[in-house]
């Protein structure tokens, strides 16, 4: 069977037996909060060896920002999930020695990412325009809200603010109330996708050219390039985009629809996926509709969708479901997070699976891309500030331990604070994940 096929080449249990792709790629990341380290996290899951450099003592800000001040064993989850399979070093970038070994880690990558304000690193003497002359292939990446240059490229973004200033938070609700924000940092994701695309164009150029790059990455340009046909429309028609809920302006009927039990949306656009609604509903007076572009007068659209609204309120979320797969109209039950978390389809796939970490122990984890050579893994999670020190400045600059010690009385180098989110669990043995 073809369903058999694709199980066996995509199959869980044999990813630690394959290639990564980006083995031999090595990343230096400069970042705090979600977009940068995200970028990196995607790239550390398909192979590329990632060092995350943090200031000694609290580290990345993200350590510290966890969903209701929740920490699991000293670990913010809010910090965990973009910082897979990295290596772990704090330095002070403000200090000349700092500085130095900055330098000398750069001579050893062929990527940097940092998402600080623009110029800041420049400032610091190790930006762009410093490290292209020490290393001219390098694959420089700088990840904002409104890009280096422009007029707003000095504002401070989040992805709430991103969300506004691109258009999107304007698109999205009902209409005649205000606008909503996504219920998860979208953009931070999006644009950090967006980075990893362009980096591994920039691969191939460099390849190709021996000649590496700049690339200016923002989050709310990613969110404009999202939002679908919205320009091309605006341009056209002079009109402006508006809110209309949970329905679709290119799709009737496409809407979230009241259950019995629930809420389910339905989209059914093709003549056959309108005739299996019409179908399911006995509405055989509706068919005459089956043509996209006859379901869009108003009056029509109207009575489509209070016909499937009415419909819906009668049945089950099952029910509907179960007719949407005996007549074949998409549909689904609107689930919840903990929903697709127990879900026996996504555990099968491993897209939400149990990762025993070898120094929090057992977490979950998510898995979303599927390619059978060459599969993205995690390895290990988000370590404690500072964690790798000696794995990545011995093996990989050649320090002696005494040169290590010498930049840890000068607080060049450093380790982890007290502080929750920054340490290891509290019962750690001293050994347990230490790759030196």
């Amino acid at each position: 069977m073809k369903e058999d096929f694709y199980k066996k080449i995509f199959d869980p249990d044999k990813i630690s037996e394959k290639p990564e792709v980006l083995e031999g790629i090595r990343v230096l990341e400069l970042c705090n909060v979600v977009l940068g380290p995200a970028l990196t996290d995607f790239l550390a899951e398909f192979g590329a060896e990632v060092i995350k450099v943090e200031l000694p003592g609290i580290g990345d800000v993200m350590r510290t920002v966890t969903p209701s001040f929740f920490y699991y064993r000293n670990l913010s989850p809010g910090f965990e999930e973009q910082n897979h399979n990295k290596y772990h070093v704090a330095i002070d970038l403000r200090k000349p020695e700092g500085k130095e070994l900055i330098y000398r880690l750069a001579g050893k990558c062929d990527i940097v990412v940092d998402n600080y304000r623009p110029g800041t690193l420049d400032r610091w003497g190790i930006g762009y325009r410093q490290l292209s002359n020490l290393k001219p292939d390098i694959i420089y990446v700088a990840c904002s809200g409104f890009g280096q240059w422009g007029k707003n490229a000095l504002r401070v973004s989040y992805d709430a603010v991103a969300q506004a200033e691109s258009g999107l938070m304007h698109i999205t609700g009902f209409p005649g109330r205000p606008p909503i924000k996504s219920g998860a940092w979208i953009l931070d994701f999006q644009t950090s996708i967006t980075g990893a695309i362009a980096i591994l164009a920039a691969l191939i150029y460099r390849r190709r050219t021996g000649k590496g790059q700049f690339i200016d990455v923002t989050q709310i340009e990613s969110a404009i390039r999202m939002m679908d046909w919205t320009w091309i429309y605006i341009w056209l028609t002079g009109k402006d985009r508006e809110r209309v809920g949970n329905k679709d302006l290119a799709i009737v009927p496409s809407n979230v629809y009241r259950a019995k039990d629930g809420f389910v949306a339905i989209a059914a656009f093709t003549p056959d996926e309108f005739l299996a609604l019409c179908s399911a509903m006995g509405r055989e007076d509706l068919k005459k509709y089956k043509n996209p572009e006859d379901r869009f007068h108003p009056e029509v659209l109207e009575e489509i969708d209070k016909t499937v609204s009415k419909w819906c309120e009668e049945h089950t979320c099952n029910e509907i479901e179960s007719l949407g797969e005996k007549y074949g109209f998409p549909c689904s039950k609107v689930l919840s997070p903990e929903d697709v978390y127990n879900s026996e389809h996504f555990r099968a796939r491993r897209t939400v699976w149990m990762l025993e970490d070898h120094l929090y122990g057992e977490l979950a984890e998510v898995q979303a891309i599927k390619m059978s050579e060459t599969p993205g893994r995690i390895k290990w999670v988000g370590r404690p500030v500072g964690f790798d020190n000696e794995h990545v400045f011995i093996r990989l600059l050649g320090m002696s331990v005494d040169e290590i010690k010498s930049l840890e009385e000068k607080g060049v180098i450093g380790k982890w604070s007290d502080r929750k989110g920054s340490s290891p669990p509290e019962d750690w043995d001293g050994k347990a994940g230490l790759f030196f």
